[in-house]
């Protein structure tokens, strides 16, 4: 069914953009919604992913402007970043497919001020991690049922490529305590479904000596 998570929380991350454009870094770009809604705030997108395909559907899609959006192919986990050169970093449902300590990749390739946000995928771990998933769960399904109903309605859901899936996620306890070891002062929120948001915003004072 069409609902989709990761889009229903684009307007959130877009919450977390620092004040005016500039250059932004998008990690498991997919089809390119999520990095043609930077584009259109009028940052500079550059737009990574490890398929080709996905890739090729994202390109195709163009950009909506007044930003301009870079696509390629590419591992983050092996990718060499410039440091000091993005002042915003996403990754949407991609964390979970590399090691969490290419976050420090990530953070280093911020420029001071700049904001790291990751939504991701973790486990519950907790009893307020379970309860929260147990709260989520039927809103989940008539979320699905209500779009699933208007595209039927609209002709049906589009024959595209799907993004690779992994389906295995670390505990929640682990992507807090990680997060607090390897990005001092950031916050990760539970949401509501299935997803935590992780924010990182790089001190202004903080350059390499």
């Amino acid at each position: 069914m069409g609902f989709n998570h990761n889009d229903h929380y684009h307007p959130l991350l877009l919450d977390q953009l620092p004040p005016g454009p500039g250059v932004a870094l998008e990690v498991g770009c997919g089809s390119g919604r999520f990095a043609r809604r930077l584009a259109a705030t009028g940052m500079h997108v550059e737009a990574i992913d490890r398929s080709g395909p996905m890739v090729d559907l994202a390109r195709a899609a163009g950009s909506p402007g007044p930003g301009t959006i870079s696509y390629r192919q590419a591992d983050v986990s092996t990718e060499k970043l410039p440091g000091e050169a993005y002042d915003f970093i996403s990754c949407l449902a991609s964390l979970h497919h590399v090691p969490f300590e290419t976050v420090t990749k990530l953070r280093d390739a911020l420029v001071p001020g700049g904001v790291l946000a990751v939504l991701g995928l973790g486990k519950p771990s907790t009893p307020f991690d379970y309860a929260r998933a147990l709260v989520a769960s039927p809103v989940n399904a008539l979320a699905r049922v209500v779009v699933y109903a208007g595209e039927r309605l609209n002709g049906g859901i589009d024959p595209l490529p799907a993004a690779p899936i992994k389906e295995t996620f670390p505990p929640m306890n682990r992507i807090r305590r990680d997060a607090t070891r390897l990005l001092p002062g950031s916050k990760v929120r539970n949401l509501l479904f299935f997803r935590y948001l992780l924010v990182y915003r790089r001190p202004e004072d903080d350059h390499p000596m």
